[in-house]
């Protein structure tokens, strides 16, 4: 099955993926799916079938989430991904008839957009791994601001801030930055000297978009 109407962004962590699809959305009068947009499903998974999604959902102590090994953390989040993909998928189908253009921040694997995904319909954007682990808990998120009191509140701080950081660095790693460089898909890398307004146009072009996109 090809999406023809839909356009999917991803990449890592703080290239500017959901800023982008948010004013794609805006602009072009389309439909937002964000990061994450698939957690409206959360509440109706079966732990069976989706145990790293429902992993939080039924967890009593979130210390035991800190304090997993690094290992640990990245074989979650690579569950997670998968997972997020099923979601996804189901709520594509039922969005890309709408008659509408769809921006979405996906968690999507570039094997799978290969064969989903129009033609410049999918856009990597990327920003240096060591950005994504230094600016991890500069964000003002609820949850990753309640994810680092827990981390200020272990017995040893410092190495419990370390066991975690220790795991993003496995997540944003340079293998994983060079899987997405060489995919096969347009690429746009974060520069801060580049303008929101500039980094829209760039993505525009490669999506092909123009104002007579909008319906």
């Amino acid at each position: 099955m090809k999406f023809e109407n839909i356009y999917f962004i991803n990449g890592t962590a703080y290239a500017g993926k959901s800023t982008m699809v948010k004013l794609l959305a805006e602009k072009y009068d389309g439909i937002l799916c964000q990061e994450n947009y698939h957690d409206r499903m959360l509440p109706g998974l079966e732990k069976e079938e989706f145990p790293c999604l429902t992993y939080t959902r039924d967890l009593q102590d979130w210390r035991e989430f800190i304090r997993r090994t690094p290992m640990e953390y990245k074989a979650w989040i690579d569950g997670v991904t998968k997972e997020c993909e099923i979601l996804e998928l189901e709520i594509l189908k039922e969005l890309s008839n709408q008659g509408k253009p769809v921006f979405v921040d996906t968690n999507i694997s570039t094997k799978t957009l290969k064969t989903i995904a129009s033609p410049n319909h999918v856009l990597i954007m990327l920003a240096d791994p060591i950005i994504s682990v230094n600016r991890f808990f500069k964000r003002p998120d609820k949850e990753k601001q309640f994810l680092y009191k827990l981390l200020m509140e272990e017995p040893d701080p410092e190495m419990a801030m370390e066991n975690y950081r220790q795991g993003l660095m496995l997540i944003n790693s340079q293998e994983n930055y060079d899987s997405f460089l060489n995919s096969g898909f347009p690429v746009i890398c974060r520069d801060d000297k580049r303008s929101i307004e500039q980094t829209l146009a760039l993505v525009e072009k490669v999506f092909g978009l123009k104002e007579e996109t909008k319906r």
